[in-house]
């Protein structure tokens, strides 16, 4: 999968570079709208990582040009947050909008996430991590000692989003966005779903194993021992 990322400034362009490559991203940077325009038809990139303060031409106007001519992801990256902000980027067709400052974990996670709900990045049916195996095609989870099982969608794609980040803490936006997408999700939502997840995967949800929560931020997936819990 490419991504192309499109930011004027150079040390914050390789920091981003670096974090997707790791997250096993092809990259393509660059650091005008002109360049971004030319760089996207040449590369034919799956995800555009967009910001929005560019020399040449602005990031919306770039945003604008790209939604004219296809359907590619496109996620803006900018300082500004207002919310007539965010309103402009998404009316003309932007998938997503991350405010910086933020954190590596977080970045990696909004663009797998785009890429999932736009069917553009490829994932195998089954994804294991540690003691869970997780069946995406039959939404059913594998725990040691258990028979499979059975979860609602929106419980796969909240431990799908945990597994594929294991270790990283993932903040309520980031699982919520993951989750629920265009739908629309809350902090109580997600809290309800992470404790019907925990009561159908955890040896004891009162002492989770798995889903470790974060006061304050969010939640990830910490259990890596070798033993399964007990």
């Amino acid at each position: 999968m490419k991504i192309l990322v499109v930011e004027d400034d150079l040390a914050l362009a390789d920091v981003l570079s670096f974090t997707l490559r790791r997250a096993g991203f092809s990259v393509v940077a660059v650091h005008d709208g002109l360049a971004a325009l030319e760089t996207w038809q040449e590369t034919a990139p799956n995800l555009v990582l967009l910001d929005l303060n560019l020399p040449k031409l602005d990031g919306l106007s770039v945003c604008r040009r790209l939604r004219e001519q296809s359907d590619i992801p496109i996620i803006m990256l900018t300082v500004r947050g207002s919310d007539e902000d965010i309103v402009q980027g998404l009316e003309l067709g932007a998938d997503d909008y991350i405010v910086k400052p933020f954190s590596p974990s977080q970045l990696v996670a909004r663009v797998r996430a785009v890429l999932r709900r736009t069917d553009t990045m490829p994932l195998p049916a089954a994804l294991a991590t540690g003691h869970l195996r997780l069946d995406r095609s039959r939404n059913e989870v594998h725990c040691p000692g258990q028979p499979p099982i059975r979860l609602t969608p929106l419980e796969t794609r909240l431990l799908e989003a945990l597994m594929l980040n294991a270790g990283q803490v993932l903040t309520a936006e980031v699982l919520i966005s993951s989750v629920w997408a265009a739908e629309g999700g809350d902090r109580a939502m997600l809290k309800q779903l992470v404790y019907r997840l925990r009561s159908k995967i955890e040896p004891d949800p009162a002492q989770p194993s798995y889903i470790e929560t974060v006061p304050g931020v969010g939640y990830a997936l910490i259990h890596t021992q070798d033993d399964p819990p007990r």
